[in-house]
């Protein structure tokens, strides 16, 4: 107890340093993410709005990337931190929907970047697709049934329809299974998304679904399929393959491809055509494409169809495997010669691949389209192909020169060709003054892309020069070191970093990149210094031109410069070695003297002017001998004020050495009992005769404070320790203020002093802390999902760069793919143009598309992929079919009606309503009325819909009595019935319809002509009916040339 009591008292008679802030409270800070730039690591799945050219990509942790046009990114965070199973857009209507493990439908506002509303789905959903203009969605089960869900965009939320498809009326075979079948794909016909959808279960079984009928119209696969491969196998992947919807292209877990026909009706006067097709039903597919997937048992896992500006359409196959395989990833022409040579394209990306879109653009000046293939990796990581190049392969592998395979380009940070290793940031800069805002557009123009499609000039061509800003705009200068040993300088007053300049010039004499690492930078912006280490021992001490700096000043990359140039900003570069990899670097304020430690314990003191170095001491230590910092400090040590130098190592030492002769002045150095390694070290409330710039690892000093009171603050990876300055001189062992770390390890600690002075510790979880100073009391502390921090090993260099400024803005690199903005303060004032670098979003493009239309797409009905490839072409077809845009608006009415009322009764058997007609004792020809109307019927043209199919299914049930009736009648023989119930049957029928007959089968006979006469009835209703909607369409074309003339001539007057 009395050590504990001691503890107390030291505590409580140990000076607070003067100089430190007593203002600093837990609501000053708020540690946050203000910008995302890059690919987030544990990418897993894409999605692509082609109207708006909105890219999203979801992570394993449930954020979701955004990329836009203008080279905006923006990131959204979901509060379930779970991996997602779909995602896609409602094109060009601002909404992104998200579906979770946990089978929660989220709706995402792109253009406010906020999560709207959370549909909690009872089942487990398998398959997931959306209606493109009706605003509604399916979302198939595991069961097989598939629910209808209504997206309500003015109350942003979603709405589960009394209308559903259960699984007994779509299979259709459901007696010939033992378990339940999963829905694999649901896929609303193009031609007619509000009227039909083909859905594909897990058995292979495909069904096209009429949604008004509320029955299966066509059914293809199932037991066909498995007799045709003779095994089990089940459906993985399917897509369309043609743009009207009468090709499917589905993918097996055996590894089998098969193209199958579907029905499609391309307007109301095929419309008998189209039912007699459906009848007809399908025994096979059309045809079946050998890529070498089910010789390896390689199942299909996802297949993209593109068809690009009517040219010939392209099929992209990818199959899952846990082996990275030759053939993986193949794209297939698809033309007419298809079924008897396929054209295929095998490409080799580095690693197995999990999802695949199409990403389309446009040039600027010539309107001509591009298409880019994106990959999403395994590990996260994307790739893009120029499809373009493996268009230009498929057509001429036919000929004899066969060109070059296309190579994929890994989309990462465009900051350097080599990996950061190390970095500074500078913020209000008051060397570097601050411009003013410009222009967005500019900014974006002369920022370097994210995406390789995305350097594409306006004429075309892929642009590999950089422009380059100045100095004078750096309001937030960042200084990045590479692997190559080049140093780039960087504008990042907006996140979208503007290239200022870059340094390859190692001497005098020599322009060319060492190919070294760098390891550490110390960049006194005052004095026009920056000093660089290597891996290798090399410094260089380069001293720019004071002109470089001035407002004026433009000038671009010093690689390849010659002195003579007039882009030369280096007015000298001197070189001094040292011995082992160099971890800090560190001057005094006039910088007459400089210190460097290198990684095998030696510190080095130097003269810059000479280069010559005036001393090396080696540090011996028990366990890591690398001085990862050094501190110039003056001290009252026994009544003298002496020079000393403050030198930290691996492990956790701390010990003092007299800066002009580099001697220790104690024998004892100041160790922790569980030493851990080392990260960072600050000299907290002393003189500061260290310059004012520091290394990177350093932190931010609080000077002119009397050095008696100064402390040393220690960062390790298990515990973070504040010591008395004149301890360590003295090499006393005693810790005023302790923090261990239990949960996690930190990774990385530095110091802010404005406007309050504080410790930032990052974890390797991602956790952030921010604690005060010196007592290291907890202030805040939040995580940033999807931040991994690792420690460097002793051979390599870790996959993080974390920098940050005085004033507590970071910026941390994940390797070369991601950049993470944080800003501890609550300001906003640290990033310009933030707002338009974050809108994804474009508001102006919804009301230029208005209502999105199909195109004019023409049919041919002979070979099997005529109507695949060459109606995407716009030649005409013999039989001159064409396809129209739906009334979008009248669909939406028409298909809330149907999906507002149920279609099969709750806990009744499907079959059962199916075949209720059949069963109706009482159904009589003479229930029906048609007649034509005196008057039109008011209300909606739907009832009128209904109504005509209800009379029609009432003719159906009529014949199919009728049939019934004749057949037995013949069955019965004529002496097992009396004659008077015969006479007495004849004589009510005769009665009944007014007509005289000997026999109950001209009673049928009349039936049937009266039932002839109906049936002519109903085709000229129809034919009407046809007229009507032609008029309509008619009328509608001139109101649009009448406001587009109305619209032209008011632009002219």
């Amino acid at each position: 107890m009395s050590a504990f009591v001691k503890k107390l008292v030291e505590k409580a008679s140990f000076k607070k340093p003067v100089g430190f802030s007593d203002n600093i409270k837990p609501d000053d800070v708020n540690p946050r993410l203000v910008f995302h730039y890059g690919i987030p690591s544990g990418s897993m799945l894409l999605a692509y709005d082609s109207i708006q050219q909105i890219l999203a990509i979801a992570t394993k942790d449930g954020r979701i990337k955004l990329f836009g046009k203008s080279g905006s990114q923006a990131l959204l965070e979901s509060s379930e931190t779970v991996p997602s199973k779909f995602l896609l857009f409602i094109e060009n209507q601002g909404v992104l929907l998200n579906v979770n493990v946990n089978n929660h439908v989220e709706v995402w506002d792109v253009d406010r970047k906020c999560l709207s509303y959370v549909h909690n789905f009872e089942k487990e959903i398998t398959s997931f697709a959306a209606m493109q203009h009706v605003p509604y969605l399916y979302a198939g089960d595991s069961a097989g049934t598939i629910s209808v869900l209504r997206l309500d965009q003015e109350k942003w939320n979603i709405e589960q329809m009394k209308y559903h498809i259960p699984l007994s009326a779509s299979h259709g075979k459901t007696h010939e299974v033992d378990c339940e079948i999963a829905v694999n794909c649901i896929l609303p016909q193009p031609a007619a998304e509000s009227k039909r959808a083909l859905i594909i279960y897990t058995d292979g079984v495909i069904t096209l679904w009429a949604i008004q009928e509320s029955k299966v119209i066509f059914t293809t696969g199932g037991t066909t399929l498995q007799s045709l491969s003779h095994e089990t196998k089940k459906v993985t992947a399917a897509c369309w393959a043609c743009p009207i919807g009468s090709k499917v292209v589905v993918g097996y877990s055996n590894g089998d491809i098969f193209i199958w026909s579907v029905p499609c009706t391309l307007n109301s006067k095929t419309e008998q055509a189209f039912q007699n097709e459906c009848c007809s039903g399908q025994s096979a597919p059309v045809c079946k494409l050998n890529l070498g997937y089910r010789a390896d048992k390689i199942p299909i896992s996802k297949l993209k169809w593109a068809d690009i500006d009517g040219k010939s359409s392209r099929l992209y196959v990818v199959g899952s495997s846990d082996h990275l395989s030759t053939n993986l990833l193949q794209v297939v022409l698809l033309n007419e010669q298809t079924e008897s040579r396929t054209l295929k394209l095998g490409l080799h990306p580095p690693e197995l691949c999990v999802d695949m879109e199409i990403i389309s653009g446009s040039i600027e000046q010539n309107k001509n389209k591009y298409n880019s293939l994106l990959l999403l990796g395994k590990s996260g990581h994307a790739y893009t192909y120029d499809d373009s190049l493996i268009e230009r392969y498929l057509i001429q592998c036919q000929t004899k020169s066969l060109p070059s395979i296309p190579k994929e380009v890994t989309v990462k940070l465009p900051f350097s060709d080599s990996r950061i290793t190390v970095s500074k940031l500078i913020t209000n800069n008051p060397c570097m003054p601050y411009s003013g805002d410009e222009d967005f557009d500019l900014l974006e123009k002369n920022s370097l892309p994210l995406f390789p499609f995305e350097r594409r000039h306006r004429d075309g061509s892929i642009s590999n020069s950089t422009n380059f800003s100045s100095f004078s705009k750096a309001r937030n200068l960042y200084i990045t070191g590479h692997g190559n040993g080049a140093i780039n300088f960087w504008d990042a007053s907006c996140p979208l970093l503007l290239p200022v300049a870059s340094l390859t010039q190692q001497s005098d004499n020599d322009f060319s990149l060492t190919g070294v690492p760098l390891t550490a930078l110390y960049h006194a912006y005052d004095s026009r210094i920056l000093i660089s280490g290597d891996q290798s021992g090399m410094v260089r001490i380069y001293e720019f031109k004071s002109e470089s700096f001035a407002p004026q000043s433009s000038f671009l990359s010093l690689q390849g410069s010659s002195k003579k140039g007039n882009n030369n900003i280096i007015r000298s570069i001197k070189l001094v070695k040292v011995n082992g990899a160099v971890l800090s670097i560190n001057t005094t304020q006039n910088l007459k003297q400089l210190v460097v430690g290198c990684d095998q314990g030696y510190v080095s003191l130097i003269d810059p002017e000479g280069p010559t170095v005036l001393y090396q001491r080696h540090i011996p230590s028990e366990l890591s001998t690398g001085i990862i910092s050094t501190h110039f400090e003056t001290c009252n040590l026994h009544g003298f004020e002496k020079n000393v130098l403050v030198v930290a190592t691996k492990d956790s030492s701390v010990l003092a050495l007299e800066s002009g002769t580099g001697n220790t002045l104690s024998s004892n150095v100041v160790r922790p009992k569980i030493p851990s390694r080392a990260l960072f070290i600050q000299i907290l409330g002393g003189q500061g005769v260290s310059g004012r710039g520091s290394t990177v690892s350093d932190g931010v000093g609080i000077n002119n404070v009397n050095s008696d009171d100064a402390v040393v603050l220690l960062c390790a990876e298990k515990a973070v320790y504040v010591y008395s300055l004149l301890h360590i001189v003295e090499g006393t062992k005693k810790v005023h203020y302790k923090k261990k770390f239990h949960s996690s390890s930190c990774c990385w600690a530095s110091t802010f002093s404005t406007p309050s002075d504080g410790l930032i510790l990052l974890f390797s979880d991602g956790k952030i802390q921010i604690r005060s100073l010196p007592e290291l009391s907890l202030l805040k502390e939040t995580s940033l999902n999807g931040l991994s921090l690792s420690t460097s090993k002793a051979s390599s260099f870790p996959d993080n760069s974390v920098s940050s400024s005085h004033d507590g803005e970071l910026i941390i690199v994940n390797g070369d793919q991601e950049m993470f903005f944080v800003s501890i303060f609550l300001r906003m004032e640290a990033y310009r143009l933030l707002d338009p670098a974050s809108q994804v979003f474009n508001k102006d493009l919804v009301n230029a598309q208005g209502l999105a239309s199909f195109p004019s797409v023409k049919e041919k009905k002979k070979g099997i992929f005529s109507s695949v490839i060459k109606d995407n072409k716009g030649t005409k077809s013999k039989n001159g079919l064409e396809l129209e845009a739906e009334d979008s608006r009248r669909s939406v009415e028409e298909v809330s009606m149907i999906f507002s009322s149920a279609n099969f009764p709750t806990g009744v058997e499907t079959e059962t309503k199916l075949i209720r007609n059949d069963e109706d004792d009482n159904l009589d020809i003479d229930d029906i009325d048609i007649e034509d109307p005196k008057e039109k019927p008011k209300g909606h043209p739907m009832i009128a819909a209904l109504n005509k199919q209800n009379i029609t299914n009432k003719f159906q049930a009529i014949k199919g009595k009728l049939k019934h009736v004749k057949m037995k009648n013949d069955k019965t023989p004529a002496n097992e019935e009396p004659q008077e119930e015969k006479a007495g049957a004849v004589d009510q029928i005769k009665k009944r319809y007014g007509y005289v007959s000997s026999s109950e089968s001209s009673a049928a006979n009349m039936a049937k002509t009266k039932l002839s006469e109906n049936l002519k009835k109903l085709q000229g209703i129809n034919l009407k009916t046809t007229e009507m909607q032609d008029t309509a369409r008619s009328f509608s074309s001139m109101a649009k040339e009448v406001l587009k003339f109305a619209e032209t001539d008011k632009k002219g007057s």
